[in-house]
């Protein structure tokens, strides 16, 4: 992502729909898949300015790894100290470190993505998991994958691929952000349609929404999705969500 916009990250990650909802959905599913234990270790990847490491405190030890150094300046800022900087395809930890691993959003942004996946397993404990959010579908790509620095998006195929190819068995993966999903489609093939504008500033789609009643509504339509999710797995979205489990393998290998 580009740099300028981690100041924009750090002040709405806590207020802005998009988080909100994200949010309130992978830990209602991390409940239903990981037991708080004050020993476990959980890695964040790719953490940015560390809010999601706040989060994630109840279930563990947490330790946050980048890429940019200004990411993990802020996430300093934030009281976290446990953080690395260090890229997703090359994780600078042993075999089997830890319990938990989540890369939300982030593999997107690799450039050999695959090797990340690897990385991932390697570093997850037999027995552990690993909770992957990607963005999905091509067709809508858009200005804020320009502005983070989107090497592509997926579909659940794609995920199902890289997850196996890395040596995990998928606990769940589903598509979400589906409810938005039709004005989403609209907004975006209506400015591939429409074409930049003469002099037109490249902007974060999360400027297109202030804190307010619509923002709440966003948050509140996304987030009820996790309700969704508690029963079944959602057939299309704009994003893609992987829970994967770094089986344990005995003796005889089975």
């Amino acid at each position: 992502m580009r740099p300028e916009f981690y100041e924009e990250y750090n002040r709405i990650e806590n207020t802005h729909w998009w988080f909100l909802g994200r949010r309130r959905i992978f830990l209602r599913l991390l409940r239903r898949y990981v037991m708080p234990q004050e020993t476990a270790l959980i890695l964040d990847v790719g953490c940015g300015t560390g809010t999601t490491l706040g989060y994630l405190s109840p279930y563990g030890r947490g330790v946050g790894v980048d890429i940019e150094r200004s990411a993990l300046d802020y996430t300093r800022r934030r009281g976290i100290s446990r953080v690395v900087q260090s890229a997703a395809s090359s994780l600078a930890f042993g075999d089997d470190t830890f319990d938990l691993i989540c890369a939300l959003d982030v593999l997107e942004h690799v450039d050999d993505d695959s090797r990340a996946w690897h990385e991932c397993y390697r570093t997850c404990k037999p027995g552990g998991l690993a909770l992957i959010t990607v963005p999905a579908y091509r067709f809508l790509w858009g200005r804020q994958d320009e502005i983070s620095c989107h090497r592509r998006r997926y579909v659940a195929s794609d995920v199902r691929q890289r997850a196996a190819e890395a040596g995990f068995s998928i606990r769940r993966l589903t598509y979400f952000n589906t409810l938005l999903f039709p004005v989403i489609v609209a907004i975006r093939l209506f400015r591939r349609w429409r074409g930049p504008r003469p002099g037109e500033t490249l902007t974060s789609d999360f400027s297109m929404t202030q804190p307010g009643l619509v923002n709440d509504l966003l948050a509140a339509i996304l987030a009820g999705e996790s309700l969704l999710l508690r029963y079944l797995d959602l057939p299309f979205g704009v994003s893609i969500l992987c829970i994967a489990e770094k089986q344990v393998i005995g003796v005889f290998g089975l």
